[in-house]
């Protein structure tokens, strides 16, 4: 059985009220076998985490919370 792989990228933007619909050049692409398909927002806020305070970290830091409290 001949195997092949590829990538369907369509960039889209919803106005307020308006739903999601797959045009037709791509769903024809889609057809049997398994797929995985990824949704994910393009801009918008950025996500928030702790990486930059944890690259921040320097040895002359070190003991700086040891009187605070934990819990």
């Amino acid at each position: 059985m001949r195997q092949h792989s590829f990538e369907v990228r369509y960039e889209v933007t919803l106005e307020p009220g308006e739903k999601l619909a797959l045009p037709e050049s791509v769903a024809d692409v889609i057809g049997e076998g398994q797929w995985l398909i990824t949704i994910r927002s393009i801009g918008g806020p950025p996500i928030r985490d702790h990486s930059a305070f944890l690259r921040s970290y320097v040895e002359e830091d070190e003991g700086l919370y040891d009187d605070c409290q934990s819990g």
